[in-house]
């Protein structure tokens, strides 16, 4: 799905990252591990394309794509809370009001016979079945969905996003990753900020979805129920396990007392 070719960062003399590859396929739940500094956030800023490296390089489908959550994210401070996380459902949002100028003009329309009549019920009917295949009928239910799982309560929808503390701007951001259903997240850090019962609910949710997942956590129960393959950075090169965290730190101790 996504091929990660010979990547190297170097400032100056200090080599940061030295010919990293790695596949990343469909249904794989990655957890980038490796040291404070080891390269982890550097990685997914290449991956998602807005970091180049100092060689090598990332191959995908254009078909392929990807919500990234960073560190450090901006929320509009203008708009409420259930507005900004709308966002995210920009093409259904455009639908929705091109199906309702649509109806209204077809409803004021007496000429049915007319070519440009027949021409605005066969636009209607596309634009119906795109929005259905979409799921638009049911998007601000998934919003309101999700943003109960990340913690917020039905109450705080209409709240200003300008009110919010970081951590809860975060929480705004990671469900618009969500709602967006790429076909790869790259999660740095999703947890930060997260009480028990959202990490709980982003576990499901992760667990569950039918897509890839790339993600740094110091979570070690959150990337035990998440993760099926661990990658770990350390002195600038990786090293790939098929396993989740707990058998990763097994096998990495194995792997040291070999090299002794």
């Amino acid at each position: 799905m996504v091929s990660v070719k010979n990547i190297g960062v170097s400032f100056g003399s200090f080599d940061l990252l030295t010919d990293i590859s790695f596949l990343i396929n469909d249904q794989d739940r990655i957890g980038l591990t490796g040291k404070n500094g080891s390269g982890k956030s550097t990685l997914l800023s290449i991956i998602a394309g807005l970091q180049a490296p100092s060689s090598g390089q990332v191959d995908m489908s254009k078909e392929i794509t990807i919500g990234y959550l960073p560190q450090q994210i901006k929320v509009d401070d203008s708009t409420t809370i259930m507005n900004e996380v709308l966002t995210s459902f920009s093409e259904i949002k455009s639908l929705s009001e091109d199906i309702e100028r649509c109806s209204a003009e077809i409803s004021s329309r007496i000429d049915y016979e007319s070519e440009e009549y027949l021409s605005l019920c066969d636009h209607l009917t596309v634009i119906e079945e795109r929005y259905r295949i979409l799921g638009g009928n049911n998007y601000i239910a998934e919003a309101e969905k999700t943003l109960q799982g990340l913690g917020f309560e039905r109450i705080d929808f209409d709240r200003l996003t300008s009110e919010l503390s970081g951590g809860w701007r975060m929480r705004i951001e990671l469900a618009k990753i969500l709602l967006k259903k790429p076909s790869l997240f790259l999660l740095d850090e999703p947890t930060n900020h997260l009480d028990i019962e959202s990490i709980q609910w982003l576990e499901s949710f992760l667990s569950a979805y039918n897509g890839a997942v790339v993600l740094v956590s110091h979570d070690r129960a959150f990337l035990d129920n998440v993760t099926n393959r661990t990658i770990e950075i350390s002195l600038g090169r990786i090293y790939d396990y098929k396993v989740s965290w707990s058998k990763f730190t097994e096998l990495r101790k194995e792997r040291r007392e070999q090299q002794i």
